[in-house]
């Protein structure tokens, strides 16, 4: 009888499911690991393990500087955008972070595009005593979310005279936030873009590429630059985006759907060489235009500390390979490559 319970146990021992195997955590030691996760995400989605790389991110100092932090915010808040029924969960789970990090929190729920993104900044924020000032800015409409930034929009010389006699406010009041010329800002799209894969931040990037041709502003033909590079090698590498912006050039102006063909054509012979190369020479005719210009490149690269790009944001345009200087997934700091021209002058 005892032979026959012990047979019975061990058949029900081997037909028993089997215990989980706890999950692994997550190894982001880097920088560097940091961002390949990222950008390896929207292979094999796992919004679980965010709030980890949140706290790890800031083990490594990431959020000290929230102009190079963009690709993270944007990221991290379409994260929570595409996930609206848990987003209260996986915000909550990143807690504990250090007080001089919770900005980050702030801004990624401001920018994720939730219907009750207001809502949500007011449950959390007994938990962000020192970022008060920060949340009812955004509640009171007094910082712009990612939604309510306007895409930039060339205007005639008569809407330019009309607009230096006029507040830049809608007919309700409201302010109208124009796209700032920031690497900053494209790194936030960009994350945005590898957390979901939607066309929003991809739309923004097509109203970004006329700065691309700039010959008036050296910090629009810098991001306009890089926004066209990183649009012509993340394209070559992923065929759905290829695909989305072969679809969105057939409604674009005649000067925007020029320069999107010539990505596309870029893309699909892998040519990415021929653009960072065009595009680094019309920043050097720039540049070569005056002192002013000059000054102005310098000055900008002082402050521009954004664009540590998941997507090569800025490796390729500023041929850092070239230059030698740190690149971190293939990209790097745009400010390092405006510095080192600035000491050349």
């Amino acid at each position: 009888m005892r032979s026959v319970f012990v047979i019975a146990l061990g058949l029900w021992a081997a037909l028993a499911p089997a215990a989980a195997a706890p999950t692994p955590k997550l190894d982001i030691g880097s920088r560097e690991a940091a961002l390949k996760w990222i950008g390896a995400y929207r292979a094999k989605p796992q919004p679980d393990r965010v709030p980890e790389l949140v706290r790890a991110a800031s083990k490594l100092g990431v959020f000290g500087d929230p102009e190079s932090a963009g690709a993270y915010v944007g990221f991290i808040a379409g994260v929570l955008g595409s996930n609206p029924d848990r987003a209260d969960e996986l915000a909550g789970a990143m807690f504990p972070l250090p007080p001089e990090d919770h900005w980050l929190i702030v801004r990624v729920i401001a920018y994720s595009g939730l219907p009750d993104w207001k809502d949500m900044l007011n449950r959390f924020a007994e938990r962000m005593p020192t970022r008060q000032a920060m949340i009812a800015k955004y509640v009171d409409g007094k910082i712009p979310t990612l939604i309510a930034i306007a895409p930039p929009k060339e205007r005639s010389f008569g809407e330019k005279v009309k607009g230096w006699f006029s507040s830049d406010r809608k007919d309700d009041g409201s302010m109208i936030w124009a796209m700032e010329s920031s690497p900053e800002l494209l790194d936030v799209l960009w994350g945005y873009y590898f957390a979901t894969g939607s066309y929003a931040p991809i739309y923004r990037m097509i109203a970004m590429l006329p700065w691309s041709a700039d010959k008036d502003h050296v910090e629009k033909l810098t991001v306009g630059s890089m926004t066209k590079y990183t649009l012509t090698i993340n394209a070559m590498r992923d065929p759905a985006l290829l695909a989305t912006i072969k679809r969105a050039a057939k409604g674009q102006s005649k000067e925007t759907a020029a320069i999107l063909n010539d990505v596309i054509d870029a893309a699909e012979t892998a040519d990415t060489v021929r653009v960072r190369k065009q595009q680094l020479a019309a920043i050097e005719e720039l540049k070569r235009k005056g002192p002013g210009y000059r000054r102005e490149l310098t000055g900008w690269g002082q402050i521009g500390e954004g664009a540590i790009g998941v997507g090569c944001v800025t490796a390729a345009v500023m041929s850092m390979s070239v230059l030698g200087l740190p690149c971190v997934v293939g990209g790097a700091a745009t400010s390092a490559a405006l510095r080192y021209w600035g000491s050349q002058q």
